[in-house]
C-alpha cells in the first residue's frame, strides 16, 4: 500500500488543514495526456497545477480514457471527421491497485493508475480504467470514450468515477476531509458515502460541489428506473434516495442531487453564482451556492519571452515577440489550410468548444459585410476558428463544416482542427483579438480569454461569465453591447452580430492600424490586470477559505 508521502510526492503545506479529493470526469494536464474535451478539463488541469505550486494537500480522481475524447481530423473533402485511436501512456505509474464495483449487479474490475506530481508539475492524479483483463467487452468499454453517447455507458462512467474513486480512497487508507465534485458526473460517490456513514448530515460534512451549467436543461439527468437497474445508488433503493433527499418525480437530476448532498457549492463566476441561486432556489434543502470564479494557471499558459518583455515594459520587445508568436501560429495555418497569413495583419481568433449557444458563425451572419471586413485593401483582417464539437452533435458539426466550406476560398480565413491544449496555447499566443460571443447568461464562466490576455491577445467579448469582473471597455478589452433581455433569440443574434461588426469596423480595426500606442496600452493593461485575480492560485486559495 502507498504511503501518504508516496502518493503526494511533496510535503503538503502546513498552512492548509484539509486534505481534499477532487473528482472530475476530465483533466487537461498536458497535451500528451488526452483525457479531456474542453473547458471543464482545462479548469481541472489548471487547478491541479496550482495545487502543486501551493503544495495544497489535494489529490485528483479522474478517468483513463483509452480513446480519449476523439481525434479531430479531416475527411477527404477537408471537413471534420472524428477518429478514435487507442492511447498509451508510459509515464503513468501502476501502483498495483485493482478492485471491484457493481454495475448492473455484476462485478466490474477497476484498475487505478497514478500520474505522479513531478511528471508534469500537478497534484497527484489517480486515473481509473475498466480496460482490464478479467472484464468482459461491455465492462471494458466503460472507460474507452469520454462522454460516450450510449446512456448506459455514460451512467456507468459516473459510477466508476464516483463509487470507484471513493473506494480507491478507502483502499489507499487516505484520510480525506473534503470530497470536491467538479460538476455532477461523480454524483454516485455520495451514495457510497451515505452507505458508509448512514447519515445525510455526515455526507454533507464532507462534500462540496462546483456547478458549471447555467440552465436546467443542460444538467444531466436519467430515470430512476435505469439508475436503479444499473446499481447507481450503491446499496440504496430509488425510494430511499427520494426520501433521503426529499425529492420526487421520475428523473434524477445530477446537479440538484449534488446540491442536496453537498455542504456548500459554488458557481464559477459572480454572474453564474447569481444565476445558479435563482435557478435552483425553488428546491428545498439545497446547500448554499456561493461564487468562486474560475481561473487558469499562468505558469503553464504564459510565454516566457512575452512575460519578460511585459515585466520590463519594453514596447519594442512586446511587439517583436507578438509577431514571432503570430508567425508560429501561421506555420500551422499554412500546413493545415495552405494559406499564407501575415504577422502584420490584425488576426481574430474564435476558439473553444463548439456548441450552438457559443455562436461560432456570428461574425459572418452578414456575409457581404464579412467579406469586406476580411478583404479590405488598407485594413485587412485575418480570422481563425478552432474547436471541438461533441462528436454526436450533428448541429455543431454542421456549423463547423459550414465554416470550412464557406471560407475555403478566402485567403484570410482558416479553420483549424486538433483543438487540444497545444493548439489552444498557440492560438492564444498568436492572436491579436480573442473573440467570445455566446448568448448572454449561457457562459457560466469561460476561461479561454484569461489565458489569451496573459499572452497579449485582447478580449473582444460579450459581457458574460467572468468578463464583467475584468472588462473595462477600451481600457483592457473590447466589449460587445448585448441586446435587451426581453427580445427573441433571433433578434438578439441579429443585433449582437451588428454590434460586433460596428465595434470592429468603427473602433477596433482603425485603432490597430492607426493608433499603435493606444492598442499597445490596452494590450499591456489586459496582460497585467488579468493576474493575479484570474490566475488559478487565487482560485485554490479561495476554495480553501470559502469552500473547504
Amino acid at each position: 500500500m502507498m504511503t501518504k508521502e508516496e502518493i503526494f510526492g511533496y510535503q503538503p503545506n502546513d498552512e492548509y488543514k484539509k486534505t481534499v479529493a477532487y473528482f472530475s470526469m476530465e483533466f487537461a494536464i498536458d497535451q500528451s495526456l488526452k483525457i479531456y474535451s474542453g473547458g471543464l478539463g482545462f479548469l481541472a488541469g489548471s487547478h491541479l497545477r496550482s495545487v502543486y505550486e501551493l503544495k495544497h494537500p489535494t489529490i485528483g480522481i479522474g478517468m483513463l480514457w483509452k480513446y480519449g475524447y476523439y481525434d479531430q481530423l479531416r475527411d477527404r473533402d477537408a471537413t471534420m471527421k472524428p477518429f478514435y485511436v487507442e492511447k498509451a501512456y508510459s509515464f503513468l505509474k501502476d501502483p498495483g491497485i485493482t478492485f471491484t464495483i457493481q454495475v448492473h449487479n455484476s462485478p466490474v474490475l477497476v484498475k487505478a493508475y497514478l500520474l505522479e506530481s513531478e511528471t508534469f508539475g500537478s497534484a497527484p492524479l489517480f486515473l481509473l480504467s475498466t480496460d482490464v483483463d478479467g472484464n468482459d467487452e461491455q465492462s471494458r468499454s466503460i472507460t474507452r470514450r469520454l462522454y460516450d453517447s450510449n446512456e448506459a455507458t455514460r451512467i456507468a462512467q459516473s459510477m466508476v468515477l464516483g463509487i470507484g474513486g471513493a473506494m480507491l480512497i478507502d483502499k489507499l487508507a487516505l484520510d480525506i476531509d473534503v470530497y470536491h465534485m467538479n460538476e455532477g458526473h461523480s454524483l454516485p460517490l455520495n451514495f457510497y458515502l451515505y452507505a458508509k456513514y448512514k447519515s445525510l448530515e455526515e455526507v454533507k460534512k464532507r462534500v462540496v460541489f462546483t456547478t458549471h451549467t447555467p440552465e436546467v436543461a443542460g444538467n444531466e439527468e436519467h430515470s430512476y428506473r435505469i439508475l436503479q437497474d444499473m446499481s447507481f445508488f450503491y446499496h440504496l433503493q430509488d425510494h430511499e434516495v427520494k426520501h433521503i433527499l426529499n425529492i420526487d418525480g421520475d428523473q434524477l437530476n445530477y446537479t440538484l442531487a449534488s446540491l442536496l448532498f453537498a455542504r456548500k457549492a459554488n458557481g464559477v463566476s459572480k454572474l453564474h453564482g447569481a444565476v445558479a441561486r435563482d435557478m435552483w432556489s425553488s428546491n428545498p434543502g439545497i446547500c448554499e451556492i456561493i461564487s468562486i470564479t474560475n481561473a487558469q494557471n499562468k505558469t503553464y499558459w504564459k510565454d516566457e519571452i512575452f512575460e519578460k518583455a511585459l515585466s520590463a515594459n519594453d514596447d519594442n520587445a512586446i511587439v517583436l515577440r507578438k509577431k514571432e508568436m503570430k508567425s508560429m501560429l501561421f506555420k500551422l495555418v499554412k500546413d493545415q489550410c495552405g494559406k499564407l497569413f501575415d504577422p502584420e495583419v490584425l488576426t481574430i481568433v474564435w476558439a473553444r468548444r463548439f456548441a450552438a449557444y457559443k455562436r461560432a458563425d456570428l461574425l459572418m451572419q452578414d456575409w457581404e459585410r464579412f467579406l469586406k471586413l476580411v478583404d479590405h485593401a488598407a485594413y485587412p483582417v485575418q480570422v481563425i476558428w478552432a474547436g471541438k464539437p461533441y462528436p454526436e452533435d450533428t448541429g455543431a458539426i454542421e456549423v463547423f463544416n459550414k465554416l470550412i466550406t464557406k471560407t475555403k476560398g478566402l485567403k484570410n480565413c482558416a479553420v483549424l482542427t486538433g483543438y487540444e491544449l497545444g493548439l489552444s496555447a498557440l492560438l492564444k499566443k498568436g492572436s491579436d483579438l480573442w473573440l467570445n460571443n455566446p448568448r448572454m447568461y449561457r457562459e457560466a464562466s469561460g476561461t479561454s480569454g484569461m489565458t489569451a490576455a496573459m499572452n497579449g491577445s485582447i478580449n473582444l467579448s460579450i459581457p458574460d461569465g467572468w468578463v464583467p469582473e475584468f472588462a473595462r471597455d477600451m481600457e483592457n478589452c473590447f466589449v460587445i453591447e448585448p441586446a435587451a433581455d426581453e427580445l427573441t433569440e433571433h433578434q438578439k443574434d441579429h443585433l449582437e452580430a451588428e454590434a460586433l461588426l460596428v465595434k470592429l469596423e468603427e473602433t477596433i480595426i482603425p485603432l490597430y492600424y492607426t493608433e499603435h500606442e493606444k492598442w499597445l496600452k490596452i494590450l499591456k493593461n489586459a496582460a497585467t490586470e488579468v493576474v493575479p485575480q484570474f490566475d488559478s492560485t487565487r482560485m485554490v486559495r479561495e476554495y480553501e477559505k470559502e469552500l473547504y
